[in-house]
């Protein structure tokens, strides 16, 4: 445990959050007690409200000692009471002796703990936080309906096993003074915001409750005696009645069979998942009013040895509790010294007044846990019925509650995790796994190539396609994969497949690509990977998971590029050649072989000759840089190169390459304004250079020949700029 001690100020905050935060967590942790052990019998109420004191002490001492959040208030809570009653409920309908139902519920309780602890550890926090909000809503919404259902026949003062519709139709069994305090309560704790905030309303409630008993009470002496009083919690004191949730529970292993255990991982991991739901649900919205960032997976291990020690001593199982949290903050509460504090303060609460809890009248219990059950149904999932596209998500909810209701929470948990998972495929199959399709036509690499290659690939690029995917790749998409590329498999020479934006790849989409290179391969024609991850957030490493499944094992059909300009220069290489013979060895163009004279007099060529200069670079040596006073125009006459930036991180990013016949450098050569990138020879390079300075005398003695050579510039760029809005056309 890592506590540090709060300065006199903090502290001073702290104990009025935690003060206030006990008065709101323990009278519900009583009520949650009584709902779990009620079912065994009326004597059990008073061994209930002790578990779910001994609750509030465990999770307030432990887990906001190792938890870690700030102002997070840890109690028992609706999830875990619905849990448990339900597991209570039907062991005892098994006919289950009573001190083997009460083992159960506290290995229950120390399982989900473990598990807890098990899931902090391996980092399981952020992934439980994403369970979709359909299920969750369900389920909560389930767990409401199932505490109100639960909680009716004692409202109604019902004779023990009664059900919820039987309690409802049979309205001469109603116990009048057990109405009247339910209903006095839920009036109080529905008005007491209205008129006071300083307190809270469930303690408003639960004191207006106890005071319409003892008024009814007045007319009735019988009510004043505990002595077989089915109205009130009954007998208890701290003394005694920790002794007997402690000891007895020790003294009752010794007959236990321990055989039921795995009967008991079940619901264990049920309470796991939404204990931690609860928790990281109420951090989550903790952060956003305090401006702070929990620790979830440190949280989770802090619930787990909460819950731990809570089974250990006696107490039920909780979680972070949204309304005692709120309370707590609004309060004056500083640092999570007072979720200790809390714990602290219910343990005081529980020895000084141990024996006044004897009166809490068990109908003021229940319509607490009404109204809580009230406030968990998400009524707004109502909305989803106005659009057809959340129309399914509301189909999930109403499930989800179905199941709780009419077979168990245990189970409706288990429908929850299956449509959880039906919902991620059916959010993977309808979203569209091609982010854009475009033509080779439409797009091109960053090689800057001469008019006459340009118009080839304008002509013939159609013959490659390029697809951008996303998401995942998985068995929900395939079969989407393939009809997507099915008509073009049929007509195009070259697929370049870019999985940038890929998410995962199973084997279900590895061998429809491999179905994909079969056809291709069947054509002569080309499957081009590019960008294919080497390292996915999930561990998967895809590019040697092609390689096991032989979809890039050396073939003349399948390339794989790093970088999708490269993919894409590569096939416009291919078209290029197999329009226009390209030697390997190239000789130097002279000056009026360049495409910025073609169709201009020989005479412009030779008058400028006298002006530029030939000047030769090696391979990866610098031409200039960035910032660099250079006005000169370079025009290549063999060899290529590229033109970089360098980004934030001082790695070099190839905006653009130039190859034989082509030029570059001529913005500073007309501006006058410094470079703006930096240019390297990619191999060895012969260049003409014309600076500004002597371009000026050209047009001074050459005035007709200057403006010429200036259209020609003019032209060529003109093209460029052609070319880019074909590719800003495709990307609509």
């Amino acid at each position: 445990m890592n506590i540090k001690l709060p300065g006199k100020a903090d502290l001073l905050g702290d104990f009025w959050g935690a003060l206030a935060a006990m008065l709101v967590a323990l009278p519900s942790a009583i009520a949650f007690g009584v709902t779990i052990f009620a079912p065994l019998g009326g004597s059990f109420s008073a061994f209930g409200a002790i578990a779910g004191i001994l609750g509030v002490v465990a999770l307030g001492l432990i887990a906001a000692g190792f938890g870690g959040t700030k102002k997070l208030i840890s109690a028992p809570c609706a999830p875990a009471a619905a849990v448990l009653s339900a597991f209570v409920i039907e062991a005892h309908g098994r006919a289950a002796d009573p001190s083997d139902i009460i083992i159960m519920v506290t290995l229950i309780v120390l399982l989900a703990g473990v598990i807890q602890v098990t899931f902090g550890l391996i980092r399981l926090g952020q992934l439980i936080k994403y369970m979709p909000y359909p299920v969750v809503s369900g389920y909560l919404s389930g767990v409401g309906l199932y505490i109100i259902a639960s909680q009716v026949p004692t409202f109604l003062g019902m004779p023990k096993g009664a059900h919820f519709l039987e309690s409802m139709s049979g309205f001469r069994l109603w116990q009048w003074p057990s109405v009247v305090v339910g209903a006095v309560t839920i009036a109080a704790m529905l008005l007491a915001p209205k008129v006071t905030k300083a307190v809270p309303s469930i303690i408003i409630g639960l004191l207006a409750g106890v005071a319409a008993y003892f008024a009814i009470a007045f007319f009735n002496p019988a009510m004043l005696s505990l002595d077989q009083n089915a109205f009130v919690i009954g007998p208890i004191s701290a003394e005694g009645g920790l002794s007997e949730v402690i000891f007895g529970k020790l003294s009752a292993l010794r007959s236990f069979n321990f055989g039921v255990l795995g009967a008991l991982v079940v619901p264990a991991l049920t309470l796991a998942a939404l204990l931690s739901i609860d928790t990281l649900k109420t951090c989550v919205v903790l952060d956003a009013l305090t401006h702070s960032r929990h620790n979830s997976n440190r949280e989770l291990i802090g619930q787990g040895l909460g819950n731990i020690t809570s089974a250990l001593i006696g107490g039920v199982g909780g979680a972070g509790t949204m309304g005692a949290t709120l309370v707590n903050i609004s309060s004056g509460a500083k640092t999570k010294f007072s979720g200790v504090l809390e714990g602290i303060l219910a343990l005081l609460a529980f020895l000084a007044l141990g024996s006044l809890i004897a009166w809490v009248p068990i109908a003021s219990l229940a319509a607490i846990l009404i109204v809580i059950g009230v406030r968990m149904i998400d009524t707004h999932s109502f909305n989803f019925l106005r659009s057809r596209s959340t129309v399914f998500d509301f189909v999930v909810i109403v499930a989800v509650i179905v199941v709780a209701l009419s077979v168990s929470l245990i189970t409706a948990s288990a429908v929850g995790v299956v449509l959880a998972i039906f919902l991620f495929i059916r959010e993977q199959v309808g979203t569209s796994i091609i982010r854009r399709k475009t033509y080779g036509n439409k797009v091109f690499s960053k090689q800057v190539r001469v008019k006459a290659e340009s118009e080839i690939l304008r002509r013939k690029g159609d013959c490659s396609v390029l697809y951008e995917l996303q998401g995942s790749l998985f068995f929900g998409t395939a079969n989407q994969l393939y009809g997507e590329l099915e008509n073009d498999l049929k007509t195009r020479e070259y697929l370049i497949l870019d999985m940038h934006r890929v998410h995962a790849v199973d084997l279900t989409a590895a061998h429809v690509l491999e179905q994909v290179k079969d056809m291709l391969n069947e054509r002569n024609g080309f499957l081009i990977f590019s960008r294919v991850p080497k390292s996915l957030p999930s561990g998967q490493d895809v590019y040697q998971y092609f390689g096991e499944v032989g979809l890039i094992r050396e073939s003349k059909s399948v390339m794989v590029f790093d970088d999708i300009d490269d993919a894409l220069e590569w096939v416009e290489n291919r078209i290029i050649a197999e329009e226009i013979y390209v030697t390997e060895d190239e000789t130097p163009l002279e000056l009026h072989e360049f495409e910025l004279f073609k169709g201009r007099q020989r005479k412009i060529t030779d008058d400028l000759k006298e002006y530029v200069k030939e000047v030769s670079v090696k391979a990866k040596e610098r031409i200039f840089s960035a910032g660099d006073d250079g006005q000169e125009i370079f025009l290549i006459r063999r060899g290529a190169v590229d033109i970089t930036l360098a980004t934030n991180d001082n790695e070099s990013y190839r905006i653009s390459s130039f190859g034989r016949g082509n030029f570059f450098g001529e913005l500073a050569f007309l501006d006058g304004a410094s470079r703006s990138a930096d240019a390297f020879a990619d191999s060895d390079v012969d260049l003409y250079v014309l600076s500004r300075s002597d371009f000026e005398k050209f047009a001074t003695e050459h005035e007709t020949s200057s403006i010429i050579f200036l259209e020609g510039l003019a032209s060529v760029l003109a093209g460029r700029l052609r070319l880019t809005n074909i590719e800003l056309s495709a990307l609509d």
